[in-house]
C-alpha cells in the first residue's frame, strides 16, 4: 500500500476564533491569535499509521505540507513531492521507488504556511497520481477535499479525508484522524462519494447552502461520515420547552453557551434574540452576555454553573467538531452538556460522534446520553 500524504497546514484555523473558516481569513486569524489545527490532526492520524502499518509505503510533500509529521511518526518517504517548485521555476522534486530525492533542507522550503495556496495542493496531489499511489490521504476541510479531488478527476485513484477543516460537509472524510489511518491500510474496494463545499462569505451571514463540487473515489468503510444534510421537522415545541427552562433559571447564575445551527437558533429565537449567524451566543440571567464568541470570549464569559446547548449536525450526528470549533475542549471541559434534536434528525443518524482534538475528552464524552427531542420528551443515544 502506497499512501500519499498531504496536508492543508492552515485548514481549521479561522474556528475557534469565530472566523467559521480559513477561507480569505488567515491574516486575520493570526491576529486573533490562531493556531494551527491541521499539524496535531496529521500526527495523530500518522501516529496511528505507524502503530497499526508501519510497513506501509509513505510518499510526502515538502514542509509545510506534512514531509516533517510524516518523518515524525517513524516513516521513510518513498518520494516527496515539492509543489513549490514551480514558483521557483525549478523542476519538480519526485523521487522514485525506495528513495527520497528532495535535497537536504527542501523540507524548510517554505516556512510559513500563509505561503501555502490550493494550487499546491492540487499539484502536490497530481504528482502523487503521476506516481500510481494506492490512495491519497489529505488533512483538511471541504475546501482541501475540492481541491484534492479536482487533481485526481478521471484517475480512479480513492482520496480519504483526515477532518480539519471548519466546516466538513463532505463524506469524504473519516470520523476522527486515527479512523482514517485504520482505513487507509484495511480498505479493499472503494465507491463513489460527494465532495461538497460552500461559501463561506455567505456561511459568516448565515447563509448555509452546500453545493456539489465533485465526486470522488472513497475507500468503503463504517468509519466515515455522511454528507451534511438538513433535517426536516418542527422544534417549535423543543424550542419552547428548553428556552421556558432556561428562564426558570434566570437569576441563579448560569451561563448557557448557546451553540451554532438552526435547531438551537429556534431556542435563542424562543428566548427573544436575534441569534447570530452560524455563532455561538453566550446567555446569562435574562439576557445575552456575549454574541458570535469565539473561544476566548466564552471562556472569559463562563462562570461557577455552565450549560452548553448543542445539536447534533443531521446526517452526521456529530455534537462536537463539525461547524463548531469555538466550543473547544476547554469550554466543553467547563461545562455540563445538553443535546438537542428534533425526532426527525436523530431518525436519520446511527449514534452521535464527537471530534473536540481530545482524544481523552473524546472518551469521556462516549457512552449513552438523553437527548432532548420536545418539550418534555428525551430520547437515549450513544455517542461513539
Amino acid at each position: 500500500m502506497d499512501v500519499g500524504v498531504v496536508m492543508n497546514p492552515i485548514a481549521g484555523m479561522g474556528g475557534r476564533v469565530g472566523l467559521k473558516g480559513t477561507d480569505g481569513k488567515l491574516d486575520e486569524a493570526l491576529a486573533l491569535g490562531a493556531e494551527p489545527r491541521a499539524p496535531g490532526r496529521a500526527q495523530r492520524a500518522m501516529t496511528r499509521l505507524a502503530e497499526v502499518a508501519p510497513e506501509t509505503t509513505v510518499s510526502a510533500v515538502s514542509d509545510p505540507m506534512g514531509e516533517r509529521i510524516v518523518r515524525g511518526a517513524g516513516f521513510e518517504p518513498v518520494r516527496v513531492v515539492d509543489p513549490f517548485a514551480a514558483d521557483r521555476d525549478e523542476p519538480g522534486a519526485t523521487g522514485t521507488e525506495g528513495a527520497s530525492t528532495t535535497a537536504e533542507g527542501a523540507s524548510t522550503t517554505t516556512e510559513s504556511a500563509s505561503t501555502t495556496t490550493a494550487e499546491h495542493t492540487r499539484r502536490a496531489v497530481r504528482d502523487f497520481r503521476d506516481a500510481d499511489v494506492d490512495l491519497v490521504l489529505f488533512v483538511g476541510g471541504d475546501g482541501t477535499a475540492t481541491d484534492v479531488a479536482a487533481a485526481l478527476e478521471g484517475s480512479g485513484t480513492p482520496m480519504l479525508g483526515v477532518p480539519a477543516g471548519v466546516k466538513v460537509y463532505s463524506s469524504v472524510f473519516a470520523v476522527s484522524p486515527e479512523d482514517a489511518a485504520e482505513v487507509a491500510t484495511t480498505f479493499s474496494r472503494t465507491e463513489r462519494r460527494e465532495v461538497m463545499d460552500i461559501d463561506e462569505d455567505a456561511y459568516r451571514e448565515g447563509e448555509v447552502h452546500p453545493g456539489l463540487r465533485g465526486i470522488a473515489h472513497v475507500p468503503v468503510a463504517e468509519d466515515l461520515q455522511s454528507s451534511k444534510q438538513t433535517a426536516s421537522g418542527t422544534v417549535e415545541s423543543l424550542a419552547e420547552g428548553v428556552a421556558a427552562d432556561v428562564r426558570d433559571r434566570d437569576g441563579d447564575g448560569v451561563t448557557y453557551v448557546l451553540a451554532p445551527g438552526s435547531t438551537v437558533g429556534a431556542i435563542k429565537a424562543e428566548l427573544g434574540f436575534e441569534p447570530s449567524a452560524i455563532g455561538v451566543d453566550v446567555w446569562r440571567d435574562g439576557e445575552v452576555i456575549v454574541t458570535d464568541a469565539d473561544e476566548s470570549a466564552i471562556l472569559d464569559a463562563l462562570g461557577d454553573q455552565n450549560v452548553i446547548v448543542v445539536s447534533p449536525i443531521g446526517g452526521q450526528g456529530f455534537v462536537f467538531g463539525r461547524g463548531n470549533p469555538q466550543l473547544s475542549p476547554a469550554v466543553v471541559r467547563e461545562c455540563d452538556v445538553e443535546i438537542v434534536a428534533s425526532r426527525t434528525k436523530l431518525d436519520g443518524v446511527r449514534a452521535l460522534r464527537v471530534d473536540t482534538d481530545d482524544p481523552e475528552l473524546d472518551e469521556q464524552l462516549s457512552g449513552w446520553v438523553k437527548v432532548r427531542v420536545g418539550k418534555f420528551e428525551t430520547r437515549m443515544m450513544k455517542i461513539v
